[in-house]
């Protein structure tokens, strides 16, 4: 089943709510006495996480859970840490294995022992899915939307992705959106602006902002991109930006330019700026040391210094009370 990203959680009509996990999605099945781990899209995965064959013990034959396969570390999802996993050498892999090992969150029950429990409407099979699968890792599930609503405010601080609200009464519905939906917080920074694109579609207009984040030692890192700009927006930046060019204020291991996967080979030119500006953006996701997907340019932040914007805008440090990944388990209950 597919989930469809919406703004807010659905309040009536008869929802469950669950914790979206951080990782590979991923269906253990035992067909016939042998384990197999599938993607979404039929990969198997088995051989990229072998510390999970042991779970064959604990899942009869003829059986299949739908569930994510997630790395945890210090009580944080570590979804970087996953994609180090996707290593053609054997030997890495089982370093990895012991290193970081994964771990499989299960949420669904699809087939049990041959019974076709995946044509029973979800409450019914989240209660077989509890009642057959209790060695399992299982993911908290609640019917109350103030919960869920909690939940999307503190899971954060588990690297957790959002949360998800599924239909009651209907049964699992593969490659289906109709009974699922998501809903992901985003969360606002405020970054140095250390670069800027031309647009390559309308000459002479700027299509993108090049963000920075300045780091403990006084050196400045590129961590991503903005677009998304209103017109009166777009005005100033062609006023503000082109005379503030000047280069050798990016200080990290990763700058603007090269080559993307989506350059096709092409170079990506960028104009490199004083890092005078300050602007607030809206993101979802951090993958190790930038914004996972482009960010939403929101305002100007005149009254901020830009020494001020550091990684701890996007990494605060943990709290005690914070959520963490065992914690979050052990309460499913």
């Amino acid at each position: 089943m597919e989930a469809q990203l919406v703004d807010e959680l659905p309040a009536s009509g008869g929802w469950q709510y669950e914790p979206k996990w951080d990782g590979f999605r991923g269906v253990l099945e035992n067909d016939g006495g042998e384990l197999a781990l599938w993607s979404r899209n039929g990969r198997p995965l088995l051989r990229y996480f072998p510390e999970l064959r042991p779970l064959g013990e604990l899942l009869p034959p003829r059986s299949a859970l739908d569930g994510e396969i997630v790395i945890a570390r210090d009580g944080k999802l570590d979804f970087d840490a996953m994609q180090m996993r996707m290593h053609p050498a054997e030997s890495r892999i089982r370093k990895l294995s012991a290193e970081i090992p994964a771990q499989f969150v299960a949420f669904d029950l699809l087939l049990w022992d041959g019974e076709p429990v995946h044509r029973r409407p979800l409450e019914e099979r989240r209660a077989e899915l509890e009642r057959r699968a209790a060695a399992f890792r299982l993911s908290p599930v609640s019917s109350d939307v103030e919960a869920a609503t909690a939940w999307l405010a503190r899971l954060e601080a588990a690297g957790l992705d959002g949360v998800i609200a599924k239909r009651l009464g209907l049964p699992y519905l593969p490659g289906s959106r109709d009974g699922v939906v998501k809903v992901k917080p985003h969360r606002t920074a405020d970054c140095v602006i250390v670069g800027f694109r031309w647009s390559d579609k309308v000459e002479g207009q700027i299509s993108t902002l090049l963000l920075g984040l300045y780091r403990d030692d006084g050196g400045l890192d590129f961590v991503g991109h903005a677009s998304g700009f209103p017109a009166a927006v777009r005005k100033q930046l062609h006023e503000l930006l082109p005379p503030l060019r000047e280069e050798g204020h990016i200080s990290g291991d990763r700058v603007p330019g090269g080559q993307s996967r989506w350059s096709r080979g092409k170079e990506l030119d960028w104009n490199p700026v004083r890092p005078e500006l300050v602007c607030e953006v809206r993101f979802d996701k951090l993958e190790q040391n930038r914004f996972r997907h482009g960010t939403k340019f929101m305002r100007f932040r005149p009254d901020k210094d830009p020494r001020q914007c550091t990684w701890r805008e996007v990494r605060p440090p943990r709290r005690a009370d914070d959520l963490t990944v065992d914690g979050l388990l052990a309460a499913r209950a």
